[in-house]
């Protein structure tokens, strides 16, 4: 499930170009602090914010931004609606002003995703954790990995399911996302994800790799 929040336009304080963790704060006080996500990892994904234009100090919003949250169980989504209604105010004088609850689709067996918010990618080693990249050839094998984890936790069957780059694609882009001081090398790209409808549309409710919560890995 997920929802749609149309949002006003800020239009008395420019949006930095980095809001990555002023949205994550705004999402993460519409949940609360008592929510059946506190302390699981990867329960909800949300999108970076649609429409906007660039000007040399930030970001402002078109009359039609908005974003999206989306959480595989529902009443993650319920209560994440309930502090919308509670408190619509985000930052920088945005607020939300409309909020639209869409359930999840019917996919079919093989569907191709552009990336909302580029997916993140880490992978423990002896030495530390390293971020897994485009250039890395077990690129596709971490997705999958990471992806069948967060089915098993949300105790998902894995059998059938398989998640590569869109072989048709030839959009690969790596971004550097600072967040909360530390760099992070996060990837935009068509990802292609062959699986039963309760699997897609479990990705699509809840993203793809690693801080989903932190607003990566969420899928169009």
């Amino acid at each position: 499930m997920r929802i749609y929040l149309r949002l006003s336009q800020n239009k008395k304080k420019v949006i930095p170009f980095n809001y990555q963790e002023l949205l994550t704060g705004t999402v993460h006080k519409w949940l609360g602090a008592n929510n059946a996500s506190h302390g699981k990892p990867n329960q909800i994904s949300f999108s970076w914010i649609q429409n906007t234009y660039s000007t040399k100090d930030g970001l402002n919003l078109k009359s039609n931004a908005y974003f999206f949250i989306g959480a595989f169980q529902d009443a993650l989504i319920k209560q994440i609606v309930k502090g919308v209604l509670d408190d619509p105010t985000m930052f920088c004088g945005v607020k939300a002003q409309e909020v639209q609850i869409v359930d999840t689709p019917e996919f079919r067996p093989t569907e191709t995703f552009l990336m909302a918010s580029p997916v993140l990618l880490k992978l423990k080693t002896e030495t530390g954790t390293k971020h897994v990249t485009l250039e890395d050839a077990e690129f596709e094998e971490v997705l999958n990995q990471s992806f069948k984890n967060k089915l098993k936790r949300a105790k998902l069957p894995t059998d059938g399911v398989l998640l590569k780059l869109d072989p048709d694609s030839h959009y690969r882009k790596t971004k550097m996302i600072r967040y909360k001081g530390i760099e992070n090398k996060a990837l935009l790209t068509p990802i292609f994800i062959k699986g039963n409808s309760e699997q897609i549309g479990f990705a699509w409710s809840a993203g793809l790799g690693n801080s989903t919560g932190a607003g990566f890995g969420t899928l169009k």
